[in-house]
């Protein structure tokens, strides 16, 4: 994740709320870029795919076209631009068009280490149904700025396993709420989040300077949240209720 300074992240973490698990640790602060191998490892389990007909970016991204703003300020896409992107909001979703930085905390794998990224948190704001950090590498999940004046993730039904269509291009990625970050930046998503959308996924020079679109849907988690089949299975049905389609078509 990223940081602007140890006193923000402390920040950050104390306007979490009790009921809310335990804030990530410091984010790290925005990589430069190095290069990597773009093709994920055997090792990484792939992402559960939809089935039948999925609804398509297009149809998603023609709802989203007009923002009403949610959020009472502007959030920047990585320490130190200017803030000039807007949470906007609609009955059933909020959402936000961003960049993607590479978000490899939680549970150690042979892509998301303490060797492959310098600072790599070996936790997550939101646990496995077994206690354990996620696994940036294996589940799909994004990361949504930690409470603020700008924005509270918690007033709009949105918590630790949300699900998410999100939406780069040609393709749709169901995903989960899984982390927070930094008070005043958006756009951060797990390593199996951009792999399965062709985005290059190195914790220290990976991810996409803009394009992404993050579609949070209200009042809908998945439990456990690592079960991403189901997440997977919610998200096209809410993705379908979203743009208009029936289920059977």
């Amino acid at each position: 994740m990223r940081v602007q300074s140890l006193t923000l992240a402390a920040a950050s973490a104390a306007l979490l709320a009790p009921t809310t698990p335990p804030a990530a640790p410091p984010q790290a602060a925005w990589r430069a870029a190095l290069p990597a191998p773009t093709t994920p490892p055997a090792a990484t389990r792939q992402p559960a795919t939809w089935r039948g007909n999925p609804v398509s970016a297009a149809d998603l991204l023609a709802e989203v076209r007009n923002c009403t703003p949610v959020s009472r300020g502007r959030y920047r896409s990585d320490s130190g631009v200017p803030a000039s992107i807007p949470v906007c909001g609609t009955r059933d979703a909020v959402f936000w068009k961003a960049d993607m930085d590479i978000d490899c905390d939680g549970r150690p794998g042979p892509r998301c280490n303490r060797r492959t990224d310098p600072y790599f948190s070996d936790s997550t704001a939101y646990a496995q149904s077994d206690g354990r950090p996620l696994s940036a590498e294996r589940l799909p999940f994004i990361v949504v700025p930690a409470p603020s004046r700008i924005w509270d993730y918690r007033e709009h039904g949105v918590g630790g396993g949300s699900v998410v269509a999100v939406v780069h291009r040609n393709r749709v990625q169901y995903a989960v709420v899984g982390d927070t970050g930094p008070q005043d930046v958006i756009g951060e998503a797990s390593y199996a989040t951009a792999t399965a959308l062709g985005i290059h996924a190195d914790p220290q020079g990976g991810g996409t300077p803009s394009g992404v679109t993050y579609i949070v849907f209200k009042n809908a988690r998945v439990s456990p949240i690592e079960d991403h089949a189901a997440a997977v299975t919610t998200g096209e049905r809410l993705a379908r209720q979203f743009v208009g389609t029936p289920l059977g078509e």
